[in-house]
């Protein structure tokens, strides 16, 4: 019977194996100061229309919900900054160059889990990446895997921001990790004072229902609100300011991912060969990719504004 110690290393192995720059392990427990936390978010209406972020409000607060006995809550993170250089005059979020994250690490996460019960015995588990009500920036810090910064981001000291985070909830008995008890923004106000919305408030807030990600990808109205006009610079689909300016992310090293390596067309369409694309063609060439999420109408709709053609 392998040890507690052996099946913590096995599993920060294959984490390794797998693709993950880092895993980190925390107790399940109950979040109860994130619970109240996110009541007061809601409560400020800071989720806009993003309704989702209001369910399942007990099972985003205690891992044992989602997986009953759970004892484990392990954390890993998937580097996805990418070392090419767009030549469009439009700016996609780097998340969605390549394929479609959720795709690629959820599957990830099963073949982990998979050979986890071959290699340590019966195990009940389940993975979550970024579409579950998981709070994973708090597990992240939990785990010793990084602190959250102002502009709402886990940042890890030597790797900065640019990480999909995904957690496996299992009945797995492990060793945990310190959490990761410092927080290194100091007095640093880069990314409030660069937001272009003003979405990014005091003591760590985070404003969802002003940010160009909300308005680009999660709003589905026909309009975007004409108080934004002008504000969003170049971005149609997603926003990386607050990480460019994040003086940390000097350290972000290029990803080895092949599934991450940009579609052609998000870094060298123009604007122009972006608004003259078919609905036909949209769905060819982005499938798989994050873009399809926005759907064609919602593209075309983030591109008028940006030509300040969208009406009111």
């Amino acid at each position: 019977m392998p040890t507690t110690a052996e099946n913590t290393r096995w599993i920060k192995e294959a984490a390794l194996r797998h693709g993950f720059e880092h895993c980190g392990v925390a107790r399940a427990v109950p979040l109860d100061d994130d619970a109240r936390r996110l009541e007061r978010w809601l409560g400020q209406g800071y989720q806009g229309d993003m309704r989702y972020m209001e369910n399942h409000f007990d099972l985003r607060v205690d891992p044992g919900k989602l997986v009953p006995g759970a004892r484990s809550v392990i954390t890993f993170l998937k580097n996805y900054y990418p070392e090419e250089t767009p030549t469009s005059d439009l700016r996609v979020a780097r998340y969605a160059w390549g394929q479609d994250y959720h795709d690629v690490i959820r599957a990830r996460l099963n073949t982990l889990l998979a050979e986890a019960r071959s290699a340590i015995g019966a195990i009940d588990g389940r993975g979550f990446v970024d579409s579950a009500p998981v709070l994973e920036r708090s597990w992240a810090q939990r785990s010793g895997l990084g602190w959250v910064g102002k502009n709402g981001n886990l940042i890890n000291k030597g790797a900065g921001s640019f990480f999909f985070i995904a957690t496996l909830i299992t009945d797995l008995e492990l060793e945990y990790d310190d959490p990761f008890a410092r927080d290194f923004c100091g007095s640093c106000t880069r990314c409030i004072d660069a937001c272009p919305t003003d979405a990014i408030l005091p003591d760590k807030t985070i404003d969802g229902s002003r940010c160009i990600s909300y308005f680009t990808i999660e709003l589905k109205e026909a309009l975007i609100p004409s108080e934004m006009e002008g504000k969003f610079g170049n971005w149609f689909f997603g926003c990386d300011t607050c990480q460019e300016v994040c003086p940390w992310n000097r350290f972000s090293k290029p990803h080895r991912e092949a599934a991450f390596t940009p579609f052609r067309e998000v870094l060298h369409l123009s604007s122009g060969e972006w608004e003259a694309l078919s609905e036909e063609a949209f769905r060819k060439i982005f499938r798989g990719s994050p873009l399809s999420r926005a759907k064609h109408k919602g593209i075309q709709r983030n591109l008028r504004f940006l030509k300040g053609t969208s009406g009111d």
